[in-house]
This record gives structure tokens, C-alpha cells and sequence, in this order.
């Protein structure tokens, strides 16, 4: 009987913006195309992707190795879409839920756990500040956040 193919595990860090242009476009992609997220990107915010994915770059190059080039308040950007259609903890967790599995995919070591840290950080506090309500994070961030 044949075994099913295994997926490679991945070898290497997020090492250089590169890196990180490869996880947000795999990351985006995913959302896009995910039945809670994508109809918030798509159709409530509306995203011109090839000028989104960009900032996305830098705002991740920013918060995981501190290179200036991002300019732009994400809260502010949310706040506007929760207006037209409100977020849920759903909503939250789903993101959180993509984004590692994203992460834990394609890349392997500290900025790895660290880029998946930064995000469940971001998820909490957006989810709090929008939904008044804390989204129940994945195992692996609880055990990186000491509150």
C-alpha cells in the first residue's frame, strides 16, 4: 500500500524581507480565499492587493526586525471596515489560525516564533480594542506571552 506523500518540513527562517514577502503573500492568499475573511477583505474593505501586499511587507519587516519603510495605522484601517461590517472573535481566531499555519509551513526558528508572537499580539489587541472580547489564542502563543 503507498503511503501519502509528506510535505517537506521547513529548514529555514524568515531571514530578510524576502522572506517575509514570501510569507505575506502566502498568508494573503489563504485569506482571500477563506470563507469568514475573505468576504472582509474582498468585499467589505474592498483590497487592491498588489498596492496592499506591499505595506503588509513592511509592516511585518518593521515588527520583525525593526526597518523603517512602514507608514500607517493599521488600528485606524480596521476600525473603518468594523464600521461596515462588524468583526467578530471569529474573525480574530480564523486570522491567527491562517497565520500560523502559514508560518509554521514554510519557516523553522526565533523569527519564526517571533513573527508568530507579534501576530497573536496583533490579533489580541485588535480583537479587544474592536470586539471588546479576547480571542482564544493557539497553544504555541500562550505559552510565549506571560501575562
Amino acid at each position: 500500500m503507498l503511503e501519502p506523500a509528506k510535505t517537506p518540513q521547513p529548514t529555514r527562517d524568515l531571514l530578510d524581507p524576502g522572506d517575509v514577502a514570501e510569507m505575506v503573500q502566502r498568508f494573503y492568499r489563504d485569506v482571500a480565499q477563506d470563507d469568514l475573511l475573505g468576504p472582509m477583505f474582498n468585499e467589505v474593505a474592498r483590497v487592491d492587493w498588489s498596492e496592499h501586499l506591499p505595506k503588509l511587507t513592511a509592516f511585518w519587516c518593521r515588527a520583525l526586525f525593526g526597518t523603517q519603510g512602514y507608514a500607517g495605522n493599521p488600528f485606524r484601517a480596521h476600525q473603518l471596515i468594523h464600521a461596515q461590517r462588524a468583526f467578530t472573535v471569529a474573525h480574530f481566531e480564523r486570522w491567527l489560525d491562517l497565520f500560523y499555519e502559514t508560518v509554521e509551513m514554510g519557516w523553522v526558528g526565533a523569527n519564526a516564533e517571533k513573527v508568530k508572537a507579534l501576530a497573536a499580539n496583533v490579533a489580541r489587541v485588535h480583537c479587544q480594542q474592536l470586539v471588546g472580547a479576547r480571542p482564544g489564542l493557539p497553544i504555541a502563543s500562550e505559552a510565549n506571552h506571560d501575562e
